[in-house]
């Protein structure tokens, strides 16, 4: 692995001379072949990393990242896309390693990964026939590190992290003369804020435009996924989901087709669930009575249960009442999955069983293939997730819109309307528990958008989690979905 300086500058001053040794970017470069629906695509993997600057236009962070490139491409013509996951602070190994890479590990379908070994899989459903792929671990998380002067405040915070992943954006279109080829963005989770700050930060900033804008399982908007004293609008936006739970556990009192169990939900969380919302402690005894029948249907959660709660179950709660009679709790980041809890009598989960069930298996396995085929090594640990990152991350914004709470929907839409030809598309789970697909369904109906513009939105649901991808025939169905949009968005 050959390691490339940042910058050489001839002749240093003594004072430089005296001054700590610029830190270094590194690069491992290895070939590959692999076949995508019957066609053979030979490609450069780079792993390595890149110095970028801070909010304050300071080197602060050396970030890592892994590139896909085809072999004997036009780059004028084919798109690069660049991916990351969000947390904030997790890495981008669950869509590198789980989704969209061209290598993939093998999980079985809601249920645990197990010990190792961990089976790696040429990815029939990777992106990589449409685009070229640069997947992004945020500075701190994975093998990206910040300076050793750098001031985590710099980064750790919305509208600092956009500023960092412009930057790095910035020079890695730079350094490999990509200026002119197609651009797509891809973000799961916090990711999607991100993107939606970060497109409307590279067109603004960097005046580089966007062809596509890419949101899987998303939260533009944080009170649409934060039920709570004083946001009665989240329990509406979680109730879909938490019926298709419900429908999947087969806890309804009846088994209709899942798609009329989630129109009538919806039906409901947006008519007569949040009018006996908005009502609050002036909702007439009559109503309230009603509403808890519909909602005690529609969760499989006790009546009773459901009028202490005032009507207000909140998802914790839910993931743990709707199997307490067999002790098991269900999943967050994906409610298919079942675990048995700690403590059987607690108001709410202990831990989440999807995230139990699968991270073992996602560090294992890239840290394999990084070094066995990638011949990327490193002594650092691989950080999954960065819990100093979480939880000091800087939600506010000097925007006037966010006194309430945070959000990024200006971001996007400012996007949208000053490149009236980017193109975005909405990916959510049926049973993800963490970003509701009604929380996404209420923000971008919305979002304000000119009539002539909001059919650039594009909705794709799939029978699986926050990480739909973990489903396999969810993955092969948001494959085909991508597909057609990425010809849409370059066919302009």
């Amino acid at each position: 692995m050959a390691a490339t300086p940042y910058c050489a500058s001839a002749a240093p001053t003594k004072a430089a001379k005296a001054a700590a040794p610029a830190p270094q970017e590194q690069r491992s470069v290895t070939h590959h072949r692999i076949t995508i629906d019957g066609h053979s695509i030979s490609y450069t993997a780079t792993a390595g990393t890149l110095i970028v600057k801070d909010a304050k236009d300071q080197l602060g962070a050396s970030v890592f990242y892994v590139a896909y490139t085809e072999d004997g491409a036009d780059s004028s013509r084919r798109p690069v896309t660049f991916l990351y996951n969000g947390g904030p602070g997790a890495a981008s190994v669950f869509l590198h390693m789980g989704a969209f890479g061209p290598r993939r590990i093998a999980f079985p379908n809601a249920a645990s990964s197990g010990g190792p070994p961990y089976g790696l899989v040429d990815n029939q459903y990777s992106l990589l026939d449409k685009s070229d792929l640069v997947f992004i671990d945020a500075p701190g998380t994975g093998y990206s590190r910040l300076l050793p002067k750098a001031d985590p405040k710099s980064f750790y915070g919305i509208d600092q992290d956009a500023a960092a992943f412009g930057h790095f954006i910035e020079r890695y279109v730079t350094l490999n003369n990509r200026w002119n080829s197609p651009k797509f963005l891809l973000g799961e989770s916090y990711g999607t804020p991100r993107s939606a700050a970060l497109v409307d930060w590279l067109q603004s900033n960097g005046s580089m435009s966007f062809n596509g804008v890419i949101l899987l399982s998303s939260v533009l908007d944080f009170d649409t996924i934060a039920p709570g004293p004083g946001n009665d609008l989240a329990y509406a936006t979680f109730l879909p989901t938490e019926a298709a739970v419900t429908w999947y556990h087969n806890k309804s009192s009846n088994k209709p087709p899942l798609s009329a169990v989630i129109d009538e939900a919806r039906k409901f969380a947006n008519g007569e669930y949040l009018d006996a919302l908005m009502e609050g402690d002036r909702v007439p005894h009559d109503q309230f009575v009603k509403t808890a029948q519909e909602l005690s249907k529609l969760l499989g959660i006790d009546e009773h249960y459901i009028e202490l709660s005032n009507l207000r179950v909140t998802p914790d709660r839910y993931e743990k009442q709707l199997k307490r009679d067999s002790g098991e709790t269900v999943g967050r980041l994906d409610a298919r999955y079942v675990g048995y809890d700690l403590d059987t009598v607690a108001d709410a989960s202990d831990y989440d069983p999807s995230d139990s069930a699968t991270s073992g298996a996602f560090q294992s396995g890239f840290l394999t293939y990084a070094r066995n085929e990638l011949n990327y090594r490193s002594d650092e640990t691989y950080r999954q997730i960065n819990d100093t990152a979480n939880s000091t991350w800087d939600f506010t914004r000097k925007s006037v819109w966010n006194w309430v709470a945070p959000s990024v929907s200006p971001d996007l839409r400012e996007a949208m309307t000053t490149n009236s030809r980017l193109r975005v598309f909405v990916g959510a789970g049926y049973f993800d528990l963490a970003t509701p697909f009604g929380a996404a369904e209420w923000t971008f109906s919305h979002l304000g958008l000119p009539a002539e513009l909001r059919s650039h939105v594009t909705f794709g649901y799939y029978p699986s989690g926050h990480m739909v991808y973990m489903n396999i025939p969810s993955l092969a169905q948001f494959k085909s979905d991508l597909s057609r949009f990425y010809d849409q968005a370059t066919a302009q």
